[in-house]
């Protein structure tokens, strides 16, 4: 890595695309995706963030469920951002934009106190512990977190690795987190159902950040 580089959270998977998701990012993105640097995504709502949409199906599902929220998905994967292109249009969901982009690129554009949630389910976990430092959430990212949420805003973290769960307490410490029952409201993702059947235990926590 160069001297100065940004350490990512994640590795863009390398793959090219069939028809139908070329038709999409083609027909779709100039409709529902955003781009820098992310203005006009304010309206008198709550604005929700979630990192890693993946193939959007809890996106989308969570959209359908609450059309009173905003909500914009960020995913890096060409097609995570097809597939979910594709269930807007499906479903005819009109409160999702899409944003192909390193989240903490888009989190730092938007403005403080502009969102209601982010939303970071299972995330790479880089469970190696020289790969621990391009983790998501960390200590730098946090402090971004913070001034992104709005008053009793919080960040709602899901994963099957519970050394991200213990690193993700240490991060947050100061903030009013916790372990909590899996909510009702988030739907099982693929990625969860995998960690599922190799009896990996699932873990939700809030975090909301202390307001001096």
């Amino acid at each position: 890595m160069e001297a100065g580089e940004e350490i990512r959270s994640f590795k863009v998977r390398a793959g090219r695309l069939g028809p139908a998701s070329q038709d999409a990012l083609e027909r779709l993105w100039p409709v529902f995706g955003v781009a820098p640097p992310y203005s006009g995504l304010l309206r008198d709502r709550p604005l929700v963030l979630e990192v890693g949409s993946g193939m959007g199906e809890a996106t989308a599902a969570m959209a359908q469920a609450d059309p009173s929220t905003d909500l914009l998905a960020v995913e890096v994967h060409p097609a995570g951002v097809a597939a979910l292109l594709r269930r807007i249009e499906e479903h005819g969901l009109r409160n999702v934009r899409v944003a192909q982009d390193d989240a903490i690129t888009v989190l730092t554009a938007l403005p403080d106190q502009s969102l209601a949630e982010v939303r970071l389910y299972f995330p790479d976990p880089w469970p190696k512990a020289k790969h621990a430092k391009r983790r998501f959430l960390r200590p730098s990212f946090a402090e971004v977190l913070r001034s992104k949420l709005g008053p009793g805003a919080r960040l709602h973290l899901a994963t099957d690795c519970l050394a991200y769960v213990e690193h993700a307490l240490q991060v947050l410490q100061g903030w009013d987190a916790r372990v909590v029952e899996r909510p009702a409201h988030r739907p099982l993702t693929r990625f969860e159902q995998q960690g599922l059947d190799a009896g990996r235990p699932i873990t939700d926590v809030y975090a909301i950040p202390a307001r001096g």
